[in-house]
């Protein structure tokens, strides 16, 4: 495997690729991550790994552009979960849950390429109720593996 790219950031918060030997700005970083391409953010001055740093400065901007991803309650919920027992499964299951949904995402364009002629809403539907079903399941595993068992689900009745 090849060594993860190094990005240097700089005491004037100038962020510099040494593979293509050029400033870069975040949102070459987020072409990056897009491009899944392996990289490392090293401080210059105190040669500490900021990876982590910059990627949710990539995040905050997004944020800050269009329509964001992550509502006020989801951001409240995670500020909550910092410093809890629970700290570290809240981020194993933030992180699973998202590569299911980016696998299914995955499923789904291959499966519109394939059936063409069929209803993609079909497909999609199907897809939905499946990962319904795998999400129900990592959520069941997750509280048994904390000895609780899930909330209860409201009935239709009431949601409507």
């Amino acid at each position: 495997m090849a060594e993860p790219r190094v990005i240097k950031k700089y005491p004037n918060r100038r962020l510099y690729d040494t593979v293509e030997s050029r400033y870069i700005t975040l949102a070459d970083i987020r072409q990056l991550v897009n491009d899944k391409v392996d990289f490392l953010v090293i401080d210059k001055k105190t040669a500490a790994d900021i990876t982590r740093l910059i990627l949710l400065q990539v995040i905050a901007e997004q944020e800050n552009e269009g329509d964001p991803i992550l509502s006020q309650d989801c951001l409240s919920q995670m500020i909550r979960a910092y410093g809890g027992t629970m700290q570290g499964l809240v981020g194993d299951y933030l992180e699973q849950s998202l590569k299911l949904f980016s696998a299914q995402q995955t499923q789904i364009r291959d499966r519109l390429r394939s059936m063409v002629g069929i209803d993609p809403m079909t497909a999609m539907t199907s897809m939905a109720q499946e990962n319904f079903q795998r999400w129900s399941q990592l959520q069941e595993a997750f509280f048994q593996s904390m000895g609780t068992s899930p909330p209860k689900k409201e009935s239709r009745e009431h949601a409507d």
